[in-house]
């Protein structure tokens, strides 16, 4: 299906207002613009937010969630709420995705894939707000006892450039689901996902609060604009009970030194270098392919990219022929096309950082086994670089420990599981692992040795929204998904009933 978004004038780039404290209205910084990485024309224009509107959308939001419109709403209310948000995400599900290309680049089939991903997490977060249930807790006396959640209240949403709408999504669901308002803060270059997620959100609050009133039309309020301004007023704001952000790990953990002297809880998704296993009985066909999936789709820029791949010696050189042959013919293009399987990088700088990563790669021995370029038809279009693996780097070699966050594997041969794991685990981060094997004991036995939050075997990057989501080390803290996710915004509060008939005795003695 085309859309006129296709053919977008780039003489012409739209003007976005943004949803801050209940209007549609102008942030009140600086003018700036957004650009479509395939060909670097202007998509966009929109004001960036200031510290002054931080402060007046976390205000605004403060005193939305109380309204009786929004806090008097019973959850199966709350999930009536969502389930129109998630309808309203699946009526434009093709501009959205057209939308999201513009802002990224990502290949049109995977924006689809994104959208659809957030309708299904609102849809999710539904079900849980209606179904969640609290304790009655074992009594120890003669009283009951009973726990108690209740939201937070204002909460920001920090995110990233590379999956905007399903990690928009992924935060806004449940907060919302457990009756908290919203302050999002889009990366600065991709702003547009989160703007049009408020304009839905607004759309289906009209009569959906109690007693048929509208929801709040503050409780969510799109903040777009620099992180060290926007981002870090948020952090810093007293109202803002929570920080959920998706990121890089050094602005993670300036986030968490921030929430710290608030003593404020966040949820911290960050970088990751995750490694990949192709163990000895492999069946090599499903291994390559999912390889080349792990690494090179979204062109790399994936914080769960497979960027290190352990090999068993035994296979190393069929697999290595393999793999170097589908890197080859990966289509790599017009993000618009339904056959391109990578487009272009998101920006001229982030692909400069990557090319600085594969000379390092070169200067400590790697030896290219295909890429390290640009692609010469897309020479003078686009942010494009090409699939490009290495071989001969060894663990310690500095592109096999710092994320790259583009389209570059190492292959690294190993022949004993105890190096395997050592070398696996021998990283700052923990995000992700994959694991190729017929052997499904011998896959959990590896799973449980990896220190990742997620372990997939004979499959990678596939999700469900059911099934918790985050990393450990330098890879962050919390977790998204999942059925428990929605306490991450939640407090708990514990209620007891004396059911004794006489008085406490210590009074009286």
């Amino acid at each position: 299906m085309q859309s006129r978004y296709n053919d977008h004038d780039m003489n012409q780039p739209e003007h976005l207002q943004t949803l801050i404290a209940g209007q549609w209205r102008d942030a009140s910084g600086l003018l700036y613009s957004t650009e479509y990485p395939f060909d670097s024309s202007v998509v966009a224009t929109l004001h960036a937010a200031t510290v002054d509107d931080v402060d007046v959308a976390v205000r605004a939001a403060e005193a939305a969630r109380l309204q009786s419109a929004w806090a008097g709403l019973l959850p199966h209310q709350r999930a009536a709420f969502l389930h129109k948000i998630a309808a309203g995400i699946r009526a434009r599900a093709e501009e959205l995705a057209q939308l999201q290309m513009l802002d990224n680049g990502k290949p049109i089939l995977e924006c689809r894939g994104l959208v659809a991903s957030a309708a299904g997490t609102f849809q999710y977060f539904a079900a849980v707000c209606e179904t969640f249930e609290d304790a009655v807790t074992p009594p120890r006396g003669e009283f009951m006892s009973i726990s108690m959640h209740e939201p937070l209240g204002v909460v920001g949403a920090i995110t990233p450039w590379n999956s905007p709408i399903a990690s928009e999504a992924q935060k806004l669901a449940p907060a919302l689901a457990a009756g908290c308002a919203v302050v999002i803060k889009p990366a600065e270059i991709t702003p547009r996902m989160a703007i049009e997620l408020a304009r839905i959100i607004d759309a289906a609050g009209v009569g959906m609060g109690a007693g048929g009133a509208d929801i709040p039309k503050a409780l969510v309020s799109v903040l777009p604009g620099k992180g060290s301004v926007v981002g870090d007023a948020l952090v810093r704001h007293l109202l803002v009970k929570r920080i959920a952000f998706t990121g890089g790990t050094t602005v993670g953990k300036g986030i968490a030194k921030l929430a710290a002297e608030k003593l404020m809880p966040v949820s911290l998704e960050l970088g990751g270098k995750s490694p990949t296993i192709v163990c000895a009985d492999a069946d090599l066909d499903h291994a390559v392919a999912g390889v080349l999936y792990g690494i090179f789709s979204s062109s790399g820029e994936s914080c769960i990219a497979g960027s290190r791949c352990f090999v068993h010696a035994s296979v190393y050189d069929a697999f290595k022929v393999r793999l170097v042959a589908g890197a080859q013919a990966l289509r790599v293009g017009d993000p618009s096309s339904e056959s391109t399987q990578m487009g272009p990088l998101i920006s001229s700088s982030h692909r400069a950082g990557i090319e600085r990563y594969v000379a390092m790669g070169l200067a400590e021995s790697g030896k290219l086994l295909c890429g390290g370029a640009r692609p010469e038809r897309l020479a003078e279009q686009g942010y494009f670089y090409e699939p490009t693996i290495f071989e001969g780097l060894a663990n310690t070699a500095q592109m096999c420990r710092e994320e790259i966050f583009g389209p570059v594997l190492a292959l690294i041969p190993y022949s004993d599981d105890a190096d395997l794991v050592q070398q696996c685990n021998d990283n700052e981060y923990g995000l992700a692992s994959g694991i190729w094997t017929k052997d499904y004991q011998h896959a959990l036995k590896l799973g449980k040795a990896l220190q990742t939050g997620t372990v997939w075997i004979n499959t990678y990057k596939v999700f469900s929204i059911a099934t918790a989501f985050g990393g450990v080390k330098n890879s962050g803290m919390g977790r998204e998904k999942g059925y428990a996710s929605i306490m991450e915004y939640m407090t708990q509060k514990s209620f007891y009933w004396g059911l004794s008939e006489r008085p406490n005795p210590w009074s009286t003695t």
